[in-house]
C-alpha cells in the first residue's frame, strides 16, 4: 500500500440538489468508496459541496481527478491534499450532512459567509478541517 492521504475540495453544484437526489448520490459513492477503501464525508451547504476523501494516494488522486470532471458541479477547488498518519473518518465510506448557512456561520465567524458562490474555496485549510471534524463529532457523539 502507498501513502495515506486526505484530499479536501469545495465546489458549486450546477443545480440545486433536493432531498430526493441525495440518497442516490450517497448510495453510489458509499458502494464505490467501500470497494476502494476510501473514507470521508460530504457536506452540502446552500448549493456548495465540501468533501474530504481519505485513502491511499494511488486511489484518491485519480478519484479526485474524476470528480473534477463530474458535470454535477463546477468551480472545484482542491483546498488540501496532504499525507496523514491516521484517518479521521475511518468508519465512514461517505458521511453526509446537509446544512443551512446559519448552521455553519458561527464556525467561520460570519453569518453571511455562505451567501457567496465560492465561499468554501475561501476557507483556509485549518478552518476547513475544523468544519469537517466538527460535523463528524456531532454525528458520532465524540
Amino acid at each position: 500500500m502507498g501513502s495515506l492521504i486526505h484530499s479536501i475540495y469545495s465546489s458549486v453544484a450546477t443545480h440545486q440538489f433536493n432531498e430526493d437526489d441525495i440518497p442516490e448520490l450517497l448510495d453510489h459513492a458509499r458502494a464505490a468508496n467501500a470497494k476502494r477503501d476510501i473514507s470521508g464525508m460530504l457536506v452540502y451547504i446552500n448549493g456548495n459541496f465540501l468533501q474530504i476523501l481519505e485513502g491511499d494516494a494511488q486511489v484518491v488522486d485519480p478519484l479526485v481527478a474524476r470528480i473534477q470532471r463530474d458535470d454535477r458541479h463546477k468551480r472545484m477547488s482542491l483546498l488540501i491534499r496532504e499525507r496523514i498518519t491516521d484517518r479521521n473518518f475511518n468508519d465512514w465510506s461517505m458521511g453526509f450532512q446537509t446544512l443551512l448557512p446559519a448552521d455553519v456561520g458561527e464556525l467561520v465567524g460570519e453569518n453571511d459567509f455562505f451567501e457567496s458562490a465560492n465561499c468554501l474555496s475561501a476557507l483556509d485549510p485549518g478552518l476547513v478541517k475544523a468544519v469537517l471534524l466538527s460535523f463528524h463529532r456531532a454525528q458520532t457523539g465524540e
